[in-house]
């Protein structure tokens, strides 16, 4: 057993392991959810829902923080102006949130256009004018995720960190690039310690890591205390609980025994979750990641079938062709657009 296998506290709320499920636009909604929870990560976070949107009742932003049956319910919020952060704070404790996370690190053209997500670390005073507005709202723990700073003449994470857990944010977690970085190259795990060195709350280390061994380099190399998956777990809801169980000691025991139940579990419960007309559409990314991490030699014309197709039935059909008698892989086959 290892450091990342054990319990760990963000506030009153107890977190099972140190392996978590990063806040992922579009691809952490309640079905990935509910399969990387099943499958033992330790914490995992919602879509990024925007605080002004959700303040005026759009119905996405309210889908994007529905709890479900998770036992521990993160929702993260991003924005940039205090009012609607505190506000949008109030709706997600409301609706059972059990901690409220800040994104200041999303690095997306229209986020940063719109000053929110890691635009706001080329701001630190406005920033924690929506640290100050989010913690004061609630009474649950806050916590915040960033990057590194916003290109590598404004490296300024150890600055943001310690001045929002002076403002009462109990847990950062830092994605080892800039902003300008995007997601080429590699993540800085190195540069994540300057922000350990200076806060004493709970930091978690994210970007690049995909294996056990990464976990322990990672957290060996930033002296995090716990870390995040991301981009990885495309494809693989489970791999977060299979790196935990990797670490106790297990054999992947988090892996699907039938890879064909599984796609076809999690393309229903897309369904249900959406509606059959806004699910099949919302599906089909998840469906060609399983594709490219599992599969090898399936036909373009299948292919494309799969992912154009308005028929939920039909869809389900081709699914049980593609996957029938596949075996997950163990995590080491390696997305396109995934590093």
């Amino acid at each position: 057993m290892t450091t990342a296998t054990l319990p760990l506290k963000i506030g009153p709320v107890e977190i099972r392991n140190r392996v978590f499920l990063a806040p992922m636009s579009g691809v952490s909604d309640l079905p990935f959810r509910r399969r990387a929870w099943e499958a033992g990560a330790g914490l995992v976070v919602s879509e990024m829902v925007a605080s002004a949107e959700l303040c005026n009742h759009h119905s996405e932003s309210r889908k994007r923080m529905e709890r479900g049956d998770l036992q521990t319910h993160v929702v993260q919020l991003a924005g940039r102006e205090a009012h609607w952060m505190g506000e949008a704070a109030k709706i997600a404790e409301g609706e059972g949130a059990d901690i409220v996370d800040i994104n200041m690190g999303c690095p997306a053209k229209k986020v940063t256009g719109g000053y929110s997500g890691s635009a706001l670390m080329r701001d630190l005073d406005h920033a924690l004018t929506l640290i100050e507005a989010t913690v004061q709202a609630v009474k649950v723990p806050v916590t915040l995720k960033m990057r590194l700073g916003w290109d590598h003449n404004s490296i300024n994470a150890p600055e943001l960190a310690r001045r929002a857990v002076d403002a009462g944010v109990q847990m950062i977690t830092v994605h080892g690039r800039t902003r300008c970085q995007f997601y080429t190259g590699h993540a800085d795990w190195d540069a994540i310690r300057a922000v350990r060195e200076v806060i004493s709350v709970p930091l978690v280390a994210n970007g690049d890591v995909g294996s056990a061994a990464d976990v322990q380099e990672i957290m060996q190399r930033s002296g995090a205390d716990a870390v995040m998956i991301g981009r990885a777990a495309y494809g693989q809801p489970w791999l977060a609980g299979q790196i935990a169980d990797a670490l106790r000691g297990g054999a992947n025991k988090a892996a699907p025994a039938s890879l064909s139940d599984y796609v076809l579990a999690h393309y229903h419960a897309m369904l249900e979750h959406y509606g059959e007309k806004t699910g099949v559409r919302h599906a089909r990314k998840h469906l060609g990641w399983y594709m490219e991490r599992h599969t090898e030699n399936v036909p373009d014309t299948v292919k494309k079938a799969l992912m154009t197709s308005g028929n939920a039935q039909e869809v389900s059909t081709i699914l049980a062709e593609i996957f029938s008698g596949v075996a997950p892989v163990s995590g080491n086959k390696s997305l396109k657009d995934a590093a």
